[in-house]
């Protein structure tokens, strides 16, 4: 029973510290960029409503690969796109309208009733999504971005630390006990 507590607790440790290493390193590339966090060549988007659910939920971290020249998307691809200045939106697209030189995308989120409004103009889509979402850790990216968030963020990133550092110590302290009586029964 202990030796399955001491792994238990080691796996919640390794856990814990691999979850708060990845958010460090997303936030951190996010904020050296000046522009949306990305991994492994893929931009990090938030969802935060729930017009595409159940397929993307709300709070759930998504991948998008950027729009690269001459991409072109259909029916069915959902896209990332400018809905105003401040406000990018994530929905799939219904329909592709050909007006002479000009595509625009009529556009759905899963979870919506109606079709958008207003069509989405080709320039305004920025990337499309990958299949990939990670659900919840939205809520943590969003929460770590405030004041408070990053506060706690450091603060639970400084316990981890002094926690590995006891734990080595402890470990260490140990090694060398050992040591000691073993040396002792061979004098």
């Amino acid at each position: 029973m202990k030796i399955v507590l001491k792994l238990t607790s080691h796996l919640i440790s390794l856990i814990l510290f691999t979850v708060f290493i990845l958010i460090l390193f997303i936030v951190v590339s996010a904020r050296a960029s000046g522009g949306e966090p990305e991994f492994l060549g893929y931009q990090l988007k938030t969802v935060l409503s729930g017009s595409m659910e159940p397929g993307i939920q709300t709070g759930s971290v998504i991948a998008v690969e950027k729009v690269n020249e001459g991409m072109t998307f259909e029916v069915g691809d959902v896209i990332t796109y400018m809905e105003d200045e401040q406000r990018l939106t994530t929905h799939r697209i219904t329909e592709v309208i050909e007006n002479g030189e000009q595509t625009m995308y009529r556009t759905k989120g899963d979870n919506n009733e109606n079709v958008d409004v207003t069509p989405v103009l080709a320039e305004n889509v920025v990337a499309k999504y990958t299949g990939y979402t990670v659900p919840y850790v939205g809520y943590a990216l969003n929460t770590i971005n405030t004041k408070n968030g990053a506060f706690i963020f450091i603060g639970i990133g400084a316990f981890l630390l002094l926690y590995s550092i006891f734990t080595i110590w402890r470990a260490i302290a140990q090694v060398d006990l050992k040591t000691g009586r073993k040396e002792a029964v061979e004098r």
